[in-house]
């Protein structure tokens, strides 16, 4: 067992555990036990559970993406005051100010990252684990838990489309020469890739608001959206079938996922608010101060009602006075003491009688 190997152990166990338990699910449902299907849907199940775990870590990327976008405007002045600025105290300024202005609300350019980075040990855990698939066969071995050395011979032998092994990677069919699990293969890659770019792409063309496509977070999510399709294009060359499958369905996850976030929760002021604000106008709704579905009538009268409290709070607020000379407070105090008219002070300095 390598170094990578011996560090992912506690995750490898879990996958296998995970895997058989579908597997037994689905032979006892009377599938067979090394039949391609059967270890597909068990890689399905694998993802549905490490999926399912990531929920709540896609709910806080959410809420960190939503507040990048609320911060995109500070972030701009920030930027703005440092403009034409080279020199690296003003660079470390600018950057300090930014950092603190992301940990104050406890946001980061970063944070759309953290589903993918979460998951990574859980892809190589599976790498791993397919990987070994055929050493371990061949030396009648199992896995490192429940993946028992029948288990590994039956998952050895078993072929999508009774073609493509699950542990054959696209260099080793085109090694062999065998070309139906290269093109098994080669097309799967390329709707893995496609699948992660679609779901990148739906992100950032339906759901920002204008204000946050001037952003840092913005850019970012731009160059993701070329680099990891790039990425996956080599790393798919050394992927094993079983591995190619659970990222393409993984993918297929995401996109499921994002498609009813971007259509039933959308960022305020994106395209896709627009367009939810306008499928419940046709169906007589619209969203209310705090964000919920109500009726027609309702959104109305509530807007009635937050119109007639911005007009009282107006009307009790006191009036700002306007500034005044010195000539004009003089003359308005003589109104109030009801003379109307000035003194003419006698010889002596006394005041004397009222001149009109």
């Amino acid at each position: 067992m390598d170094f990578f190997g011996t560090i992912l152990w506690p995750l490898k166990w879990a996958v296998e555990a995970i895997l058989v338990a579908w597997h037994w699910l689905f032979t006892t449902l009377g599938l067979p036990a090394a039949g391609g299907l059967t270890w597909m849907l068990s890689i399905v199940g694998v993802v549905i559970i490490v999926r399912s775990a990531l929920i709540p870590l896609f709910v806080r990327q959410i809420k960190s993406q939503r507040a990048m976008m609320e911060l995109a405007p500070q972030i701009r002045k920030i930027q703005e005051r440092y403009k034409g600025k080279r020199d690296q105290l003003s660079r470390e300024a600018m950057s300090r100010e930014t950092m603190d202005l992301y940990k104050k609300h406890g946001s980061s350019p970063l944070s759309g990252c953290w589903p993918l980075l979460v998951q990574m040990p859980i892809f190589f855990s599976m790498y791993y684990t397919l990987s070994d698939v055929k050493l371990h066969a061949d030396r009648g071995v199992g896995g490192v838990g429940l993946l028992n050395a029948e288990l590994t011979k039956q998952f050895n032998d078993a072929k999508l489309f009774e073609i493509a092994p699950f542990h054959q990677t696209l260099g080793d069919a085109w090694a062999a020469g065998a070309t139906s699990t290269i093109v098994i293969l080669a097309v799967l890659v390329v709707l893995m890739i496609a699948s992660q770019f679609y779901t990148q792409l739906q992100i950032i063309s339906k759901n920002l608001s204008p204000e946050a496509k001037t952003g840092q977070a913005y850019q970012m999510q731009r160059i993701m959206l070329w680099v990891l399709p790039l990425g996956f294009i080599f790393s798919g060359v050394f992927f094993p079938l079983g591995v190619v499958l659970y990222w393409f369905f993984s993918n297929l996850w995401t996109m499921a996922q994002q498609f009813v976030v971007i259509r039933e929760l959308p960022t305020p002021g994106s395209e896709a608010a627009k367009a939810r604000e306008e499928r419940l106008a046709r169906r007589g709704k619209a969203l209310n101060s705090q964000g919920k579905v109500v009726s027609m009538a309702e959104y109305e009268e509530e807007q009635r009602r937050l119109l007639e409290e911005s007009e009282k709070r107006k009307a009790v607020q006191p009036k700002r006075q306007q500034p005044m000379g010195k000539q004009r407070a003089k003359k308005q105090a003589q109104r109030s003491d009801g003379t109307g008219s000035t003194a003419k002070p006698d010889d002596d300095g006394s005041a004397g009688a009222p001149v009109s």
